[in-house]
């Protein structure tokens, strides 16, 4: 597929801009150039964050019904222009047509409940009198904005990841910075186009597209900006927490989620929730489905569902209604995924289907006798592969599915109350589904993880927490008798 090259401009304080250095945005499907975007320099950076200093003022004063207004009219925007987002989504990340276009419409209910929860940013009365020293006041305390806030943002969901930012950032009175992945910009632009028809005023919204050694640091370091919101891996969230100093951070570090089927489950919805779960995206998602523990009762049967389930993957070009899986991001991605998946069968492991690259195409993998010391089995491969252990006893697969270094969702599939009880209860974890895979996931819950999966939660409601303080406010009453 051939697209005519455009020269697209970041979003700069609230103005369109280029530069005569530039990042082509490249398709993974074929490598081809489909559009241009500026290379920011640290001088674009410094001046962004001079004009948000002015633009958190301006967010802060904005009337609450002027926030919900702007939000639900880039909401709209998108709704009117969803085959446009679709594409972009598509062509510059690794979706398919349908993928993207899921995408596209969670991205359009995130800023929904975004507007929705502005309306919700309150606080409590405070009852002072508890105490001897407190008699004679009445006070209550308010949430107020943090300021500046920075945001970067990955390539796997590259347009509804970034709305899970802006949207409450403005949502809650503040202006805010958004460094997107330099793989996946097109859509993050796109994002600013929407709130800026959408009568956004200028200053509250930067999307600045550049590379994260030149203009990154400086957002994270800088300090004038309150917070930073990155959503990536765990050695760039490590990174960050060391230099960000005293600021808020919100964390979001990936995973290596687990599920558990056991001996009464629906073995059918099992195998097709965790099929979903493993491949979506080509397995580029941090709620992917990685490691599989089956009752050694029920293994033969779904081993060889889920494999048949497996093998009937399509596989090629995004843009078709008929293909399921696409391109990983890049072949060097694809290269990643493969050495990973050769280094598990040097020391034993099995391949029931798959284990085959063409460039930045890797099919569905499956696996079996994965050894634990595996690199594969400890870390998170963000690929499409997909671990199947046998276990005899809950508390048994409970313990391996703990024994990794992050904890972001893991599933269960039981029909028996107590044991999905115990699994709640042990499993250390963010979040657990119970007959879903660990991919399920509604844009209004608290969505994070504990251990190496990251600090602080996303979530509309949850991430305007983030994004705001509170203030205490206490009147001393003098009561004439």
């Amino acid at each position: 597929m051939t697209t005519q090259m455009i020269s697209r401009e970041m979003f700069l304080a609230g103005k369109w801009v280029k530069r005569e250095r530039i990042i082509e945005v490249r398709d993974p499907q074929d490598n081809s150039i489909i559009h241009t975007v500026p290379a920011a320099s640290a001088e674009d950076m410094l001046q962004c964050i001079e004009e948000a200093k002015e633009g958190a003022k301006i967010a802060a004063n904005l009337p609450m019904h002027k926030r919900m207004e702007i939000i639900n009219k880039a909401a709209n925007y998108i709704e009117e222009h969803h085959e446009q987002f679709a594409r972009t989504i598509s062509r510059e990340g690794s979706k398919t047509i349908r993928e993207a276009t899921k995408e596209v419409k969670r991205c359009i209910q995130t800023l929904r409940i975004s507007a929705e929860e502005t309306r919700r940013i309150h606080g409590e009365t405070i009852p002072f009198d508890q105490v001897p020293e407190g008699e004679n006041r009445i006070g209550y305390y308010e949430r107020f904005p943090i300021g500046i806030i920075g945001a970067i943002t990955p390539f796997n969901d590259p347009l509804n990841l970034v709305a899970h930012k802006v949207g409450p950032a403005i949502a809650s009175g503040n202006a805010i910075i958004v460094k997107p992945s330099t793989v996946t910009p097109l859509s993050a632009l796109l994002l600013a186009e929407a709130f800026s028809v959408a009568g956004l005023p200028p200053k509250i919204l930067s999307v600045l597209t550049g590379y994260g050694n030149e203009i990154g640091d400086i957002l994270v370091k800088h300090p004038a900006v309150r917070m930073i919101s990155f959503t990536g891996g765990l050695q760039a969230g490590e990174e960050i927490a060391r230099k960000a100093g005293l600021k808020k951070l919100s964390l979001e570090l990936g995973s290596n989620s687990p599920v558990i089927v056991l001996e009464d489950a629906d073995i059918n919805q099992a195998v097709e929730s965790t099929v979903s779960g493993a491949f979506w995206a080509a397995g580029q998602n941090c709620l992917g489905v990685q490691r599989v523990y089956i009752h050694e009762s029920i293994i033969k049967a779904f081993q060889e569902k889920f494999v048949a389930r497996t093998k009937q993957y399509r596989i090629g070009d995004k843009q078709s209604m008929l293909t399921d899986m696409g391109p990983l991001i890049t072949e060097k991605e694809a290269i990643r995924v493969e050495k990973m998946v050769d280094e598990a069968i040097q020391k034993g492991a099995v391949i029931l289907t798959g284990g085959k690259r063409n460039g930045a195409f890797y099919s569905p993998t499956v696996l079996t006798n994965v050894p634990k010391d595996c690199m594969i089995s400890k870390e998170e491969i963000f690929g499409p592969v997909v671990l199947l252990y046998p276990f005899n006893e809950l508390e048994t697969a409970i313990q391996q599915s703990n024994a990794v270094d992050y904890g972001l969702q893991a599933g269960i599939f039981t029909n028996d109350v107590r044991k999905a009880f115990k699994a709640i209860a042990k499993m250390n974890v963010g979040g657990i589904m119970i007959n879903d895979s660990s991919d399920f996931r509604i844009d209004a819950m608290p969505f994070g993880g504990v251990k190496k999966s990251g600090l602080g939660r996303e979530g509309i409601k949850f991430a305007i927490d983030e994004m705001t303080e509170l203030k205490v406010v206490c009147f001393h009453l003098a009561y004439n008798e």
